[in-house]
């Protein structure tokens, strides 16, 4: 079965096309706003901009055509209204000009399921990080639960934010680790409640600190303190569900202090570890493709009066929004 998907959530449009799990394709178009944020209209635009030639690109790399292709799978959720519709708009009409099955994906979902696949991961531990999600998420009876999370904000929108307020060009967690590189400590809020995480606090107390000390070292404090309080709360899960393995992703986790963080626990807990390719933990199609063959096989196609766009599609509902 040839499955593409289609991917709208945020600031990237991206089309993906899998075969009974082996990616064809995985062709990304990322809008870039500069320092400006994540504006909707504007990414909606870009998206419905650059439909047509992701399509194309990502059928060409495939070496197929859209009449081989046997269901669309689309991001339902969560993600911001505006540029979310413009892909459910977009798997619609392909489906329904073409006579093509189709299915919704949960976004969360599809990042912890092409993670297990590229690392042959069983039900492990997941530590889900994006810009608007920092979730512990377990598996049970084929649904996840979850065990933990942020509070306030995620730590990718704490990035972003804290981006923008030093006014970096490219107003990006990625930009913002290059300039954490060889920064010194200050002290920053270290917020965890449990198995949750607040970030609020640490952004606040950065802000403040601007005038005070220098962009790198602030950049690089925020960076180490918002890691070892995931790592807390990760820790935390791992000795309560007693896994031994632990699988990070989401676009987070593809920062390699990050990484390096958790590699360093897991050795010490005896705790196996696992992260994907860079190009499965940003947003992309393909995750979306392989999410949504295994989600059919368990379900069906969804009837087109179901696919509409859920910006608060939490990973938890799976089974109120499927069943």
């Amino acid at each position: 079965m040839i499955t593409l998907g289609i991917e709208s959530t945020a600031h990237t449009l991206s089309i993906g096309i899998e075969e009974n799990g082996k990616i064809l394709s995985n062709v990304i178009d990322m809008y870039n706003g500069g320092n400006e944020g994540l504006i909707p209209r504007k990414l909606a635009d870009h998206h419905a901009a650059v439909f047509a030639s992701v399509l194309s690109k990502s059928l060409e790399i495939a070496g197929t055509t859209i009449k081989d292709v046997d269901l669309i799978a689309f991001s339902q959720g969560p993600g911001i209204g505006s540029p979310l519709s413009v892909g459910v708009s977009g798997a619609k009409f392909l489906a329904l000009i073409h006579d093509k099955k189709i299915i919704g994906v949960n976004h969360p979902y599809a990042h912890v399921k092409i993670s297990e696949h590229c690392c042959n991961m069983e039900q492990p531990l997941v530590l889900y990080l994006s810009g608007g999600n920092s979730q512990l998420l377990i598996e049970e009876n084929g649904y996840y639960d979850v065990l933990g999370e942020t509070l306030d904000i995620g730590i990718g929108n704490l990035f972003d934010n804290f981006a923008r307020s030093l006014k970096l060009e490219h107003a990006h967690g990625a930009a913002l680790a290059k300039l954490a590189e060889g920064g010194e400590y200050v002290e920053l809020p270290y917020t965890v409640k449990g198995m949750n995480l607040v970030f609020s606090g640490l952004l606040t107390s950065a802000e403040k600190h601007i005038s005070k000390h220098s962009k790198k070292d602030l950049a690089f404090s925020l960076m180490e303190t918002s890691f070892a309080m995931t790592c807390e709360v990760t820790e935390r899960a791992l000795f309560l569900t007693k896994k031994k393995n632990l699988l990070v992703c989401g676009g987070v986790a593809q920062n390699r202090r990050l990484q390096e963080m958790l590699k360093i626990m897991c050795k010490e807990d005896d705790v196996i570890f696992g992260v994907a390719p860079d190009e499965y933990n940003r947003d992309n199609g393909a995750m979306i493709a392989y999410a949504g063959s295994l989600l059919y096989k368990k379900y069906g196609a969804m009837p087109i009066e179901n696919c509409i766009p859920i910006t608060n599609y939490r990973i938890d509902r799976m089974k109120e929004i499927l069943d």
